[in-house]
């Protein structure tokens, strides 16, 4: 076997699989010295630690000599410092680390060839049976295979640099410096008894303003020791060849070929703010050495290898994107009450959340809930929240759902089932599926629509129900136009297809077809804009006679509004197309219209697409000025959503992945905001909240999955306050039901026969 790379993860699986098969020939190549690496500290998880003590106790009792441990993280920022307890982390110098794993290897018999470069990769894969690509984030064996392995480098908006203090942090440390330039921060930690290490991190815009591009290497090392003087306790930084530098998330489609294999930075990497890099690749390690270890051949263990890690290589690299990107748009944060900051940071990457941080440090998150305003034993979810006139007891929102059961746009019992049942759920706010304006402007032949005096009656009947069999539950409507994405079949019948047969003509900004098979719209022309800005207000005066408490514009996903603000679908040369402002101008014709009779104490919510996760698309940037366009129109709040504008779209799925738009729009616009998007347990919904990142959260599916989502998020949480409310016949369900007891007596005595 044959290995590229010194590194933590080449060494310690160069060590396992020496250890598992003593008769196996193992070669690491690595071009630079012993005791010549880039850093100073590695963090490890309990977790991780557990892998190294089952697989060697050699290497993990070395490593337990010489940890630095310690509980705390500390967040200072604006000269107020919020400590937050129980984390628990293990660190070591990162040249202890090499020097532990060089020993385990020439104990074992690997040999270890340094300042020595690695022959060709195809002349080590034909003259070995594997061959180890643990050559890093730089990796050559990979840009050899890029055909195979087909590799995919981001690159991100901060400039970071590592360095080293001569003294031990009490904490993991987080540090907040607003110079005249911009935000900077120092992220910082303990890795020896007289060492910490310390990375500083800012915007690219701001390293350059700040002159760092023009310093030299010791003159950035001095001034980032003046610019954290505090924390540094006035003593200096040191490096260690140094040098600023822009963190590049690397993701490959495939991990091997032939016998070649990748492992640790030259498979993936994931942001440093999450400590995660050296971890994953030991981690890699374990699992290469099991697999190779357990399969009857070499592609099976590297297939096995590949299935095993990539999931959750994937899950920690959605993390770090999420912690990479809280740091990037940290400026928008630093205006949040202190202790509500602090969570913010903590909870950045959806792996720590307001659950488990109370069970690390109760004492800390009680604190954050009582800024933030909740009473005594009320989880952020059930505290109410005002819109305009109306006030929602709790935040959870029945996000919109089309059904596709309507019979010439009438809801029907369905519809109230659905619905009741939900109300019945106890959600703050339960929203119908999209309501189509016109016969013209449904999705499917089974759309509801509030176009006829009997549709609204219909209406009518299901918020009647809502208000006297689920009082405290408010019941919104969604409007919209389906544009070019009518006219097709039922979902289950073929998705977004067009319909075989009884097609009726479409309408758009632009004469686009969604898809090569779709019917190609007709461009509005201007009194057929007039004519659907009509229909439109038409429906919103049946909608409010029918009873609903809040009315929402659907201008997301591709429908006619959206259509209008996408670039990717509106053409048009006229007054309604080309710059944002003149794409913005019907959408806000039409919520102008519909504001006028909708009545002025009930609010009104816009659905947008923040982006459409396609290239020349709508951006982030894009969708903040829309929010704030419908804000100054006085939209009450913006409900952000993302892509479905094009079929090409390739979204970023991931937990609670469309929540950063939402989090970017409250805080640049000052807009309350609706965050939607994989967002599945009350606990991702606390921590959201709390965190100030939203002001409420919409579920679907889990809402499809238990109708009854909010009764049972509060009887798990233990809350039986004003927040939420059983219905009479239903209370005595408010306990989990008794089951049998599945554990047993432990066996204490073993008697001989």
């Amino acid at each position: 076997m044959a290995i590229i790379g010194g590194g933590p993860g080449g060494l310690y699986a160069a060590a396992l699989l020496k250890r598992l098969d003593p008769t196996r020939d193992i070669t690491v190549w690595e071009r630079n010295a012993p005791d010549e690496t880039f850093g100073f500290g590695v963090v490890l998880s309990d977790e991780t630690l557990g892998g190294i003590e089952h697989a060697d106790p050699v290497v993990y009792e070395a490593l337990q000599r010489d940890f630095v441990r310690w509980d705390d993280i500390d967040i200072v920022h604006r000269n107020i410092r919020h400590t937050s307890g129980g984390h628990g982390f293990a660190a070591l110098g990162r040249r202890r680390l090499l020097e532990i794993l060089h020993d385990r290897c020439r104990t074992l018999g690997v040999e270890l060839r340094f300042r020595t470069r690695a022959p060709d990769a195809d002349w080590l894969a034909e003259n070995n049976d594997v061959l180890i690509a643990a050559d890093g984030v730089n990796s050559t064996t990979r840009e050899t295979y890029a055909h195979v392995f087909r590799p995919h480098v981001a690159a991100h908006h901060c400039r970071y640099i590592w360095l080293a203090a001569d003294f031990p942090f009490d904490s993991f440390r987080f540090e907040i410096a607003e110079t005249e330039h911009g935000v900077m921060q120092l992220h910082g930690y303990p890795y020896a008894a007289d060492a910490s290490t310390v990375i500083v991190e800012m915007r690219e815009e701001v390293w350059r303003a700040a002159g760092f591009d023009e310093a030299d290497p010791q003159e950035s090392v001095e001034r980032c020791a003046k610019i954290f003087t505090d924390a540094l306790g006035g003593r200096p930084l040191r490096s260690n060849k140094s040098a600023w530098t822009t963190f590049r998330t690397v993701v490959n489609d495939r991990w091997s070929h032939g016998n070649v294999v990748l492992l640790g930075d030259a498979a993936h990497t994931a942001h440093f703010s999450i400590g995660s890099g050296t971890k994953l690749a030991v981690e890699d390690a374990l699992a290469l050495a099991a697999c190779l270890e357990e399969q009857p051949d070499v592609p099976s263990a590297l297939a096995a290898y590949e299935e095993e890690r990539k999931p959750v290589v994937a899950s920690t690299q959605r993390a770090a994107r999420a912690s990479l990107e809280w740091f990037e748009n940290l400026r928008l944060h630093l205006d949040q009450p202190p202790r509500q900051f602090a969570f913010n940071l903590l909870t950045r990457s959806r792996r720590v959340t307001h659950d488990n941080l109370r069970l690390r440090d109760a004492r800390f998150t009680e604190a954050v809930e009582h800024e933030f305003g909740c009473p005594p034993g009320t989880p952020p979810m059930f505290t109410p929240f005002r819109l305009r006139g109306l006030t929602l007891r709790n935040r959870v929102v029945v996000s919109p759902m089309d059904m596709y059961s309507a019979v010439d746009g009438v809801p029907g019992d369905f519809h109230l089932v659905h619905l009741g049942s939900r109300a019945l759920g106890g959600a703050g706010l339960v929203m119908t599926e999209m309501v189509c304006v016109s016969e013209e402007g449904r999705i499917t032949p089974s759309c509801t629509g509030l176009y006829t005096g009997r549709q609204a009656e219909a209406w009518r009947r299901i918020t009647d129900f809502v208000h006297t069999r689920a009082p405290g539950t408010m019941i919104g409507v969604q409007l919209g136009h389906s544009g070019r994405k009518g006219s097709t079949k039922l979902p289950w019948e073929g998705k977004d297809e067009p319909l075989s047969e009884g097609n009726w003509p479409l309408v758009a900004a632009s004469p686009l077809p969604y898809r090569p098979d779709s019917q190609t719209p007709r461009q509005l022309s201007r009194a057929q804009l007039t004519d659907i800005r009509e229909q439109f207000t038409e429906a919103a005066w049946r909608a409010a006679r029918a009873g609903f408490d809040l009315l929402e514009l659907h201008c997301a996903h591709g429908y006619l509004l959206s259509g209008f603000l996408s670039p990717l679908t509106n053409l048009r040369t006229d007054a309604y197309g080309g710059s944002l402002e003149k794409r913005l101008r019907f959408p806000l014709e039409v919520f102008d219209a519909v504001r006028g009779v909708w009545p002025a104490e009930r609010p009104m919510t816009v659905r947008i697409s923040a982006t459409d996760w396609a290239e020349g698309g709508t951006t982030a940037e894009d969708a903040v000025e829309i929010a704030r366009a419908f804000a100054a129109h006085g939209a009450d709040a913006i409900d952000v959503s993302t892509g479905q504008v094009v079929a090409e779209a390739r979204p970023e799925y991931g937990r609670s992945y469309q929540t950063p738009f939402a989090d970017r729009i409250r805080q640049e616009v000052g807009v309350p905001v609706i965050a939607v998007g994989a967002i599945s347990s009350w606990d991702d919904v606390n921590s959201l909240i709390l965190a100030g990142r939203t002001d409420l959260c919409a579920l679907a599916r889990p809402h499809l999955y238990d109708p009854h989502w909010t009764l049972h998020a509060a009887a798990e949480q233990g809350y039986e306050g004003p927040g939420v409310a059983w219905p009479v016949p239903y209370r005595a369900g408010s306990r989990r039901p008794q089951t049998g007891r599945t554990d047993a007596p432990k066996p204490r005595l073993s008697l001989g026969g």
